[in-house]
């Protein structure tokens, strides 16, 4: 699972796509709705939010607005909490940097064209505030 911490308008259409996707297994496993994935490590940072599906809700929202934007139809109605505010979840600029290497690597290998569109400077999906610091502690090297 790769939950990306990086803008959506950052992400190929590939890691948009499977994004949307696993941030909805996230948002079933927060409900309790599964029992697979409850223990992945990039839940911990949702999980600690004061409203977990609110913080979900909001990180699934901001990516559907971004696949509207590119003219995708992400089904908005199963997001729980569409309209719920940001939960400003910390993380680290170590982390950004990370996720931005590599999805570069990624998109180096799948879709050249999209490279350009990668920022130098990697901003943070909207749920999230920067912080200075390392790779998170969560990150799977």
């Amino acid at each position: 699972m790769r939950l990306w911490s990086l803008h959506p308008a950052t992400l190929d259409r590939v890691a948009l796509v499977a994004c949307w996707r696993e941030a909805l297994l996230a948002q079933k496993v927060l409900t309790g709705a599964t029992r697979g994935y409850t223990r992945h490590p990039q839940l911990d940072r949702f999980r600690a939010c004061a409203d977990p599906l609110d913080a979900i809700g909001h990180y699934l929202a901001a990516l559907q607005a971004e696949a509207c934007v590119r003219g995708y139809r992400f089904d908005g109605s199963r997001v729980l909490r569409m309209d719920a505010v940001s939960p400003g979840i910390p993380l680290t600029d170590g982390q950004l940097a990370f996720e931005r290497a590599h999805l570069r690597a990624k998109v180096a290998v799948r879709d050249v064209a999209w490279l350009p569109r990668i920022p130098e400077v990697a901003v943070a999906a909207p749920s999230f505030v920067e912080i200075p610091g390392p790779i998170e502690p969560w990150e799977r090297i």
